[in-house]
């Protein structure tokens, strides 16, 4: 900007220079003698809007159409070539800001006393025209610089409503500023002009373009688009709006899949490059932040290439254009728009202030002469007319003019009616002035105060440079015509937005919102898992471990669940763990007790051949009464193991080891007797041992019995009275169930009910092993050292599986070392002797088994 003002000086040196010098002085009261006639370069029209007053505001508005830009040289004098063609809509701009004077001027409450007045010029978008017309009228007319010789020379203007664009803003609010002219902008929204450092006597009755990206980042949040692209205009307004969306889409889980950036100077190429991109994009929610021809150009290009299924987010600067709406050419591209639009309001009388306008009731007005040339011949009345110049069902940018009208007179009526008066001079806050003699300075302090009412009852002040954010949304809907039209579906005020979403029409021409996701969000129960070198919004969806859990959309993370809970099938919530134990209903503990009770069964039928068959030699040679209580301790083996099948409660917890210790001693005792007992009749048969005899005799033999099961009885009752097992919940297993077993509180005392056991087993295996080869048919030492071996190897193999099992498979491979034990038991050494009774009886005699 500070080199585009030292090339507008070195341009305008024979005449601005000037001129600004004698604003200068006009403004500090001083008579500047020109020594030079100052004269126009390219300058546009002396067409002007013109009415006294006792005071006079100025209005600087873009009439007519500007024409294609011309290139500069920078070598020589800038050429322009001169606007034409009417423009309508600002026309209607010029005639809000007349009906408002006009209006404040009949109050009787507003500036009583005091005719407010206005010159209004046009600027054609021309930023030197713009200028030379904001320093005329700051600094008075002189007749040598072409403008109307009806206007006054001697009054000033002390404010300024203009500046279209936020270029014309800047430049002016800088050039004004070192005289505090105060300027009112009703169209600039660049955010920088909020800084008030840089721009003190700017304001504006329009928002900042900060608030509406911040409504459109609400929007896409709202409607959960994670995945879109953006087309912006590659100026400060683009950028700058880009910015603050992209600020507050951060963390939100939106992201930009492309951003597409065109130039007023290179339109046609940037518009067909962005039009593929958007084309081959995935994205379905684009996000245009661009002038309304801009867009225009991009919507062509898509209309060529048949694109039609993108839903598109409009800014203010295109959201309410009437060219792009009356285009039938890209109305199937456009339809579905959902836009931010400046808000619309209501001038009650503003309509028919229009329609009574005539060129015969204001022969000074020029615009108004040329509106009648151009639209009507000269001859038509406006009244019960059907045209766009009088149709106020949307006023936008005519009801900022309006507003920064009333801004100037409640200023204006601060300034002249001097509440502190008669307050002492040190303590009034802002000095007296009268109309002929207001100082911009003064007015500016005034302007920054304002605080009031409209005629509306919305309450209008400034916070800054700026005004309370509000908004219009709006939906472009198809029309029976073809053509699209402007739907209100909602309000923005502040930060709060107020949207009605069964009011709008989709891209898709539904009422269905359109989804545009790079990922589909994750649904409870999985975890994002972002993908390696995509953006944030691309991942996969991965489900939580077991034990964990997610119960909510889009979740980052899984948590554990409690120690007494578990994740449910779904992984959505945490289910408290069910009980878990070997229960007799279950497949695993029907087959225990089936194998228990068959166990059962056969040791009583091999209990009943013995006791049938009492009286022949096999069973008599094999010490019957052992074999019998062999078979008693065999039954209670099977029996004790279904005491571990069950709900473990404190009293089963200490019955089965005990029942199990004491059982187990029984059986293995009986056959460590026995072993003694062929070792002692084999070692009598030999001279001088007959008497060996008499001290394993029947009562011996069922003593040591009663002794060796004595001692585990009473490990047992010292383990079971100092330190029992206990039902306890097992929640180190991971599961979703929490198992419930018998605790063992001392592994000493269950070492010591196994270490026995194991004791007398190999010492009963050793001996039957040294016995194995005596010379008969009745001896067992065969069949009981092969037992001894199945059992030990059972036993052994049980320790480790034991430690390693998890859960209610604990108990499980305790029952199974059991049974397993119990059956190598009962088939090793009573299979072989129930064959030869039951099926060879002729071997089943004295004569055979003395065979040698």
């Amino acid at each position: 900007m500070s080199c585009f003002l030292c090339l507008l000086t070195r341009w305008t040196s024979s005449a601005l220079s000037l001129l600004l010098l004698s604003v200068v002085g006009r403004q500090m009261g001083l008579e500047v003698v020109q020594a030079k006639v100052c004269s126009r370069w390219g300058a546009p029209d002396n067409k002007s809007l013109f009415q006294d007053g006792d005071v006079i505001i100025g209005g600087l508005f873009n009439v007519y159409y500007i024409p294609s830009p011309v290139e500069q040289v920078f070598t020589k004098m800038p050429h322009y070539q001169p606007c034409t063609g009417l423009d309508l809509e600002p026309l209607k701009y010029i005639y809000a800001m007349a009906f408002a004077v006009e209006e404040i001027n009949g109050n009787s409450t507003l500036l009583p006393g005091v005719k407010l007045g206005y010159r209004i010029l046009d600027s054609c978008s021309r930023y030197p025209w713009a200028l030379q017309g904001a320093l005329s009228l700051v600094g008075g007319n002189t007749h040598s610089c072409g403008l109307s010789a009806s206007m006054p020379r001697t009054k000033l203007v002390p404010l300024l409503i203009g500046a279209a664009s936020s270029t014309t803003g800047i430049f002016l609010s800088r050039i004004l500023g070192p005289l505090s002219v105060p300027v009112i902008s009703y169209l600039a929204s660049c955010p920088c002009l909020s800084d008030r450092t840089k721009f003190p006597n700017f304001f504006r009755t329009i928002p900042s373009d900060i608030f509406q990206a911040r409504v459109m980042a609400q929007m896409a949040i709202r409607f959960h688009w994670t995945w879109m692209g953006a087309v912006i205009a590659n100026n400060d307004y683009g950028q700058l709006a880009l910015q603050v969306f992209q600020e507050e889409i951060q963390g939100k889980g939106v992201c930009l899949e492309f951003i597409e950036t065109v130039h007023r100077e290179t339109i046609v190429s940037d518009a067909r490059r962005a039009a593929l991109t958007i084309q081959a994009s995935t994205a379905r929610v684009i996000l245009i932040f661009c002038w309304y021809t801009d867009t225009r150009a991009v919507f062509l290009e898509l209309a060529k290439r048949n694109v039609t299924d993108r839903q598109f987010l409009a800014s203010e600067a295109w959201s309410t254009s009437d060219d792009l709406l009356q285009d039938l050419t890209i109305s199937k591209v456009a339809s579905g728009v959902l836009g931010v639009a400046i808000r619309s309001s209501t001038i009650p009388g503003f309509e028919n202030y229009l329609r009574s306008l005539h060129p015969s009731h204001r022969p000074d007005d020029e615009f108004l002469r040329e509106l009648w040339q151009k639209e009507f011949g000269g001859t038509e009345s406006l009244e019960g007319v059907q045209h766009p110049f009088t149709d106020t069902s949307q006023l936008r940018v005519a009801y900022n003019v309006y507003l920064a009208v009333y801004a100037a007179a409640h200023a204006l009526h601060s300034l002249l009616s001097c509440p502190n008066r008669d307050s002492p001079p040190g303590n009034k806050s802002f000095t007296c002035s009268s109309p002929k003699h207001i100082k911009p300075i003064e007015l500016l302090q005034h302007l920054n105060k304002v605080n009031v009412t409209t005629p509306q009852g919305e309450r209008f002040y400034f916070q800054g440079a700026d005004i309370p954010a509000k908004y219009d949304l709006v939906n472009w809907q198809s029309s029976p015509e073809g053509s699209l039209k402007l739907v209100l579906i909602g309000r923005v005020d502040g930060f709060d937005l107020h949207l009605n979403e069964s009011a709008i029409q989709w891209s898709t021409g539904s009422n269905q919102v359109p989804v545009s996701v790079c990922s589909e969000s994750c649904p409870p129960g999985t975890r994002k898992a972002n993908r390696k070198g995509e953006p944030l919004c691309c991942f996969d969806c991965i489900p939580c471990a077991e034990g964990e859990i997610s119960n909510k959309t889009g979740s980052l993370h899984c948590e554990r669940c409690p120690s007494e809970f578990w994740s449910n099938v779904e992984q959505t919530a945490c289910i408290p763990r069910q009980l878990d134990f070997l229960s007799f209903h279950e497949t695993l503990g029907i087959t225990l007790t089936t194998a228990a009770v068959s166990g059962v069964t056969v040791t009583a039928a091999v209990f009943v051949v013995f006791l049938y068959y009492r009286k022949t030699p096999m069973v008599r040679a094999n010490n019957s009464e052992l074999s019998f209580l062999l078979l008693v301790s065999l039954k209670l083996c099977f029996l004790c193991s279904l005491v571990f099948i069950g709900r473990p409660s404190v009293w089963t917890c200490r019955f089965q080891q005990a029942a199990f210790g004491i059982s187990f001693v029984l059986c293995v005792s009986c056959l460590l007797v026995k072993t003694i007992v062929v070792l002692a009749v084999f070692r009598s048969a030999r001279p001088g041992a007959e008497t060996l005899m008499k001290w394993f005799g029947p009562g011996q033999q069922r003593g040591s019995v009663f002794l060796f099961t004595c001692i585990q009885v009473i490990i047992c009752a010292v383990w079971l009275s100092l330190s029992p097992p206990v039902p306890q919940r097992d929640l180190g297993f991971q599961g979703s169930k929490v198992t419930l077993e018998c605790a063992m509180a001392s592994v000493v005392g269950f070492s010591l009910v196994l270490g026995y056991i194991g004791l007398l087993a190999c010492t009963c295996l050793l001996l039957a092993f040294l016995a194995r080869k005596l010379p008969d048919n009745f001896n067992e030492a065969k069949l009981i050292t092969f037992s001894m071996l199945i059992f030990c190897a059972v036993w052994v193999a049980f320790v480790p599986a034991y430690v390693s099992s998890p859960g209610k498979y604990v108990v499980a491979v305790e029952i199974f070392a059991i049974l397993a034990s119990s059956y190598g038991l009962l088939l090793c050494i009573f299979a072989p002797k129930c064959f030869i009774i039951l099926l060879r009886p002729e071997k089943n005699s004295k004569k055979h088994l003395m065979a040698r």
